[in-house]
């Protein structure tokens, strides 16, 4: 027998019971299945994968051999919308939107610039970061476990 508990406040559960060959889901997405097929297999697959489906993940298998469990945490990893403009008021401006986590933000050449950051309730980041300056390029950089980017902007 192998069964997937995910999230127990919501409580899903998906389990294959190999001596009836039975599969049973309760209270889990349709998103939500064994990889391939729970007797030769039995990963679970989430397909798309969503902010809501982070957190903690269980298996237990029981055999002749014995009772195991096996823990996991899945993290969910978005990359941000990543701008660069220009506002006479700031100077070059950019901005990696709703990523998660939070992108870092450098300049080339390297100057004195601000940054500031909201954190919104999925649990991404937005973080902007800008400077002014009097160089005719700037190139704004943002690194992310997701994505990096390069922006070039002429003044």
């Amino acid at each position: 027998m192998v069964i997937w508990k995910m999230k127990c406040s919501t409580c899903c559960l998906l389990a294959y019971r190999s001596d009836h060959n039975e599969t049973r889901k309760l209270n889990c997405s349709e998103r939500m299945t064994w990889k391939y097929s729970p007797d030769s297999d039995p990963d679970l697959r989430i397909y798309p994968v969503s902010l809501g489906d982070e957190g903690n993940y269980t298996c237990e298998i029981v055999s002749s051999a014995g009772n195991f469990l096996f823990s996991s945490f899945l993290t969910v990893i978005v990359p941000p919308t990543v701008t660069l403009t220009f506002d006479k008021s700031t100077g070059a401006v950019c901005q990696a939107s709703a990523g998660k986590p939070a992108a870092d933000i450098s300049w080339i050449p390297p100057n004195n610039h601000s940054t500031s950051e909201v954190h919104h309730p999925n649990g991404t980041v937005t973080r902007v970061s800008w400077v002014n300056t009097t160089l005719s390029t700037v190139t704004c950089l943002v690194t992310h476990p997701a994505t990096n980017q390069s922006l070039f902007l002429d003044l």
